[in-house]
């Protein structure tokens, strides 16, 4: 019997669904190399993964260097996963590339999909795999399932699961399209576009809904930077916290206002726009690990939340303190 060959493919993955990627792939076509972003943190696993099957891992500068890369090694696809960057019409024409897209295209197409899906309460998530075309998520679809999203999964819940089914497809797929597999085409009056989101769009405001506040922090938790609140101009990263079913009535009602604490059991409770949510763990900016938020936050008297009173009265402190400071320049001249 001849045994089947190979196919040489060329990965890029910067982002933390690259080492399933690299696994699925090494189990059934040789991967000549491997591009990823300078620094990035998750990639521990994968360098060391990659280094055990002798695949060169090769920091991304400039996409010039995969366009010789595709020249010099001559892949018979390049495959894309949690890749940030576009790749141009000129550098697509020379080579099959395969792109893994976490939502169900057309729906979802561009940034943060997971996070969005989550944010906007989806009640499911999926995976994609398709080809790339010079139009943003727009290729043929090659593989695709949906996972429902339940009422206490994290962003970090949905990436495990949408990551075993990557490792599990992915190889299969990229042989299928070696070997001429098309897809089908997407309908693109369905599209649907998320935008890129940035660390400052976790700021919580506590008037919003209490499953709104939810939602936006199951969405960013790790290895997303978090949604943030304030105490006293400190920023906290609210860690871990869920919807009070059980909450009492409140008639007056101050968004952000602490209305319980339990020291022994580290919780806070936190008014929000209508209900109450009880926060159990938070980071603050010199912790690396979440800590009781009631250790944290210490008072019922106090409210989250950056308020207009308390920033102008930080700026008339400031102004205070630059005046006598320019006093004390001009007495000492």
């Amino acid at each position: 019997m001849t045994e089947r060959l190979q196919p040489d493919v060329l990965l890029l993955a910067d982002g933390p669904t690259g080492f399933t990627a690299l696994r699925s792939l090494a189990a059934q076509c040789r991967v000549v190399q491997v591009f990823r972003k300078p620094d990035q943190p998750e990639a521990s696993a994968l360098r060391a993964f990659a280094n055990a099957q002798g695949i060169l891992v090769t920091e991304l500068q400039e996409l010039n260097q995969l366009r010789k890369a595709i020249a010099d090694l001559r892949p018979a696809a390049v495959v894309i996963s949690s890749f940030d960057r576009i790749i141009p019409p000129q550098i697509l024409a020379l080579c099959r590339f395969v792109n893994v897209h976490y939502s169900l295209l057309p729906h979802y197409r561009g940034r943060a999909n997971v996070n969005w899906a989550i944010i906007n309460g989806e009640t499911t998530a999926g995976i994609s795999i398709h080809l790339v075309i010079p139009e943003l998520d727009g290729g043929n679809l090659l593989f695709q399932q949906a996972i429902p999203i339940g009422s206490n999964d994290t962003v970090a819940c949905l990436y495990h699961r949408l990551n075993a089914i990557q490792e599990r497809e992915l190889g299969g797929v990229v042989l299928r399209v070696v070997a001429g597999y098309q897809g089908t085409v997407q309908n693109i009056d369905q599209a649907s576009y998320g935008c890129t989101r940035v660390p400052d769009d976790g700021e919580i405001d506590w008037r919003q809904p209490t499953d709104v506040i939810d939602r936006l922090i199951r969405g960013l938790t790790p290895p997303f930077p978090g949604a943030f609140t304030h105490l006293d101009a400190q920023r906290l990263i609210i860690a871990k916290a869920s919807p009070r079913l059980d909450a009492p009535s409140y008639i007056g009602r101050v968004p952000g206002r602490i209305v319980g604490r339990s020291p022994s059991e580290g919780w806070v409770d936190v008014l929000t726009g209508d209900g109450v949510l009880r926060v159990s763990s938070v980071l603050t900016g010199s912790s690396e690990r979440p800590c009781a938020a009631a250790f944290v936050i210490g008072s019922t008297r106090a409210t989250l939340g950056l308020s207009r009173l308390d920033l102008l009265r930080r700026i008339v402190a400031l102004e205070d303190r630059l005046a006598s400071l320019e006093r004390i320049k001009c007495t000492q001249e």
